[in-house]
């Protein structure tokens, strides 16, 4: 009896990789951070969770409390840390109270993140110091105080969650100073993997679509998770790298071709819905001007909301998040990524009798006939269209003043929001024809001013779609 007690328990540990290991990952109070803990806390893990959300937010669901309760639910060990990664001691202390809690740190997963999609003169010093200060500081700096203990360790990996080293312009031009800083993550990756070979395995994850987390959905609208993977791809992936033995190392890895190597081939398993076209996600060898053919052709047959907004925590963490968001380490949720599932405006059928004005006068007659007070007193925002091309001209959207109004020419005051585009690409875009994400990507549309506005077009969008423009 005991030989075959013995036998089941060496056959279920080799099934265990990470069991007994422990694993200090940032941002872990939810959305990926929180995946990739229960993952591990599943094969019996300890999990330091290091976050700064401490107390309940707002909108967000999730604490490191909650996500302790979660890891020790699932089999594992917890041990929450209330941790700023811009703050030495905070980190010195956590990692300490690692040691002295588990024996030893194992495996470093550096997934906190910050973001803000602008380009150089829309974005603040401040963002840019925050960016830099957790993307690209607070790695280097985590890792740093973690290195001495994985030394020591039998299984010893680091595990950032950033993106391949893609030098095309295309990805610096529209938010420099993000792409500088998550690129900061993955230049950890390429120097502590050489400089640390033979001794500990480092080594980046990026997932190929946008994962949905609850940030998502409170950002983006409940139709957004249509596009999106959960974030169990991310941790099964994950999983599959922190199970490799040391000399696994210097790679930089896309969940899904990690998992297409393991034998997987069913991946409508993490859609959130099946077969529906999944938004890729940045910093992939896959030119953006092509993902914009392919997505104009997706536009045939699915249908797109023309202004949705959102954080990529997938690849990103709202670590950021905390129940203070006016503090200096809430960046105010800046953001310029269009999104959407369905049109927001229909392509006019052939038989329809073009305006007089053109396309693009025809667009604003028809806004003009959606708006009202109750809009604007639900927006309070002003949205200037700068588009050029065979349509060239200034166009604006008050949804700030009396019962709202638009036209042609720069608004009554300063806008809240520039959008910048081709005549032709606008007029793609508001047919559905063109996705806004792609558009943006591939530099067809450029952003300024401040983006969190933007989402408040969501209902008159709705009205619009209606109104059959």
């Amino acid at each position: 009896v005991y030989y075959n007690t013995a036998c089941q328990l060496t056959v279920l540990a080799c099934f265990r990789k990470l069991a007994g290991l422990t694993l200090f990952i940032t941002g872990a109070s939810r959305g990926i951070g929180k995946a990739i803990a229960l993952k591990a806390a599943r094969d019996g893990a300890n999990v330091v969770i290091a976050a700064k959300t401490a107390e309940p937010h707002p909108k967000l669901p999730g604490t490191i409390y909650t996500a302790a309760q979660e890891v020790e639910a699932a089999g594992g060990r917890a041990l929450p840390c209330v941790v700023d990664i811009r703050d030495e001691q905070q980190i010195g202390e956590a990692v300490q109270k690692a040691v002295d809690t588990f024996g030893g740190i194992d495996i470093l997963v550096n997934n906190a993140s910050a973001i803000s999609l602008t380009g150089t003169l829309s974005t603040p010093m401040k963002k840019v110091d925050l960016m830099l200060g957790i993307n690209l500081r607070g790695t280097y700096l985590t890792s740093k105080l973690v290195i001495p203990h994985l030394l020591k360790s039998r299984s010893p990996h680091i595990l950032n969650l950033s993106p391949p080293l893609n030098l095309n312009p295309v990805w610096f031009k529209n938010h420099t100073a993000y792409t500088m800083a998550k690129y900061g993550m993955s230049m950890c990756v390429l120097g502590m993997a050489e400089e640390f070979r033979g001794q500990i395995a480092v080594n980046a994850l990026w997932p190929k679509t946008a994962i949905q987390t609850a940030a998502m959905d409170m950002l983006g609208g409940s139709d957004i998770g249509k596009q999106c993977r959960t974030a169990d791809i991310i941790a099964d992936a994950a999983y599959v790298i922190l199970s490799q033995p040391k000399d696994y190392t210097g790679h930089f890895l896309v969940d899904e071709d990690v998992l297409k190597q393991q034998g997987v081939r069913d991946f409508d398993q993490y859609a959130i819905q099946p077969g529906h076209p999944l938004l890729p996600d940045f910093f992939l060898d896959e030119a953006p001007e092509l993902l914009a053919q392919q997505m104009e052709q997706h536009g045939k047959y699915y249908k797109c909301y023309f202004t949705q907004f959102l954080v990529h925590i997938q690849l990103i963490v709202l670590q950021i998040l905390t129940k203070n968001t006016s503090a200096p380490w809430c960046p105010h949720l800046s953001f310029s990524w269009l999104l959407g599932a369905t049109p927001a405006f229909k392509p006019p059928s052939s038989s329809a009798t073009p305006a007089s004005g053109g396309p693009i006068e025809s667009t604003f007659d028809t806004i003009k006939g959606v708006i009202n007070e109750d809009v604007v007193k639900a927006t309070q925002a002003i949205y200037q269209f700068d588009l050029s091309g065979e349509h060239s001209g200034v166009w604006f959207l008050d949804l700030k003043s009396g019962s709202g109004s638009a036209g042609q020419g720069q608004p009554p005051i300063k806008p809240d929001v520039v959008m910048t585009m081709d005549s032709s690409d606008f007029s793609k875009m508001f047919s559905g024809k063109l996705k806004p994400t792609m558009a943006f990507m591939s530099g067809k549309l450029r952003i300024k001013g401040d983006m969190s506005l933007a989402i408040k077009l969501d209902k008159l969008m709705g009205r619009m779609n209606k109104a059959k423009l």
